[in-house]
């Protein structure tokens, strides 16, 4: 009871106040210390020479300067934690500006971002070249005005809307596209195998692939036929053992002869069934 007692004496709790009143003292005074010390750096990430005073945009061919510099302004707008200017050239958001012109401009596939001595924000890109079409999820082969398509890149990226082009001009993808990607797993074996067929003196000009594996790549057409004859085969098919069968099979009689002479006539040629080679002509 005597301890009890001596713990809640008046002396006690007149030093524990004491000391609570101390400790609240001290940590208001780092409190409003720190609080000065952040709206400080502030006021300073303010200043002009720690900001981004211009944007300087290149390798750009075809997408327009303003269009870039718009989405790059957009993203310097504002403050972080209503202090900091998102322009300062220590806190400029750069990965959200690199994610934004990505994403929303597909042209353009490379992205880098400097700032040099006299606060200018260089932004370098590279832009994605159109090397194909790609023309809709169901084989309707362009024909007219009408007809969309968009602009594919080296991995099958789809991009931009293509203009029309009459005639041959870019060869033609048809089908499902994920990701704005075509056939992203297959998409070089597919290019791969028409550039064999180009070499065999072939003329490619469509490629459709189907819902299941089956793909089938279209020749030119001849005045004198209304179809493009077809090259049928599976896309995980072995490349170079499909094409050393469709050069075998060219190159032996009756193909070797009837291929030249009933070119407009021919319906297909079906490669996926091992070593053996079927066509048809109508």
């Amino acid at each position: 009871m005597q301890k009890k007692i001596i713990l809640n004496s008046p002396r006690l709790l007149e030093l524990k106040k004491h000391k609570r009143k101390i400790f609240l003292s001290k940590f208001c005074f780092v409190l409003i210390g720190l609080i000065i010390i952040f709206v400080g750096l502030g006021f300073l990430s303010r200043i002009n020479r720690l900001n981004i005073t211009n944007i300087n945009i290149n390798g750009n061919k075809i997408v327009e300067v303003e269009e870039i510099k718009e989405k790059v302004d957009q993203n310097l707008l504002g403050y972080y934690l209503w202090l900091f200017p998102k322009t300062n050239i220590f806190f400029y958001p750069k990965s959200k500006i690199i994610q934004s012109l990505s994403t929303e401009i597909k042209r353009l596939k490379d992205i880098n971002l400097t700032i040099n001595d006299s606060g200018t924000l260089e932004v370098l890109v590279k832009e994605r070249t159109g090397l194909y079409t790609w023309c809709g999820v169901i084989f309707e082969p362009v024909s007219d005005k009408s007809s969309m398509c968009y602009f594919l890149d080296e991995d099958g990226f789809m991009f931009d809307e293509a203009p029309y082009f009459s005639g041959e001009v870019y060869f033609k993808f048809y089908g499902e596209t994920v990701d704005s990607y075509f056939a992203k797993n297959n998409f070089t074996k597919l290019v791969l195998f028409k550039e064999i067929l180009q070499q065999m003196g072939l003329k490619p000009v469509m490629l459709y692939k189907m819902g299941n594996s089956d793909v089938k790549i279209l020749l030119s057409a001849t005045k004198f036929s209304t179809t493009n004859p077809e090259i049928i085969f599976k896309t995980d098919a072995d490349l170079d053992i499909m094409a050393e069968n469709l050069d075998a099979a060219l190159d032996t009689e009756p193909l070797k002869t009837d291929f030249p002479k009933k070119y407009s006539s021919l319906l297909y040629i079906d490669l996926r069934y091992g070593n053996k080679v079927v066509y048809k002509f109508k």
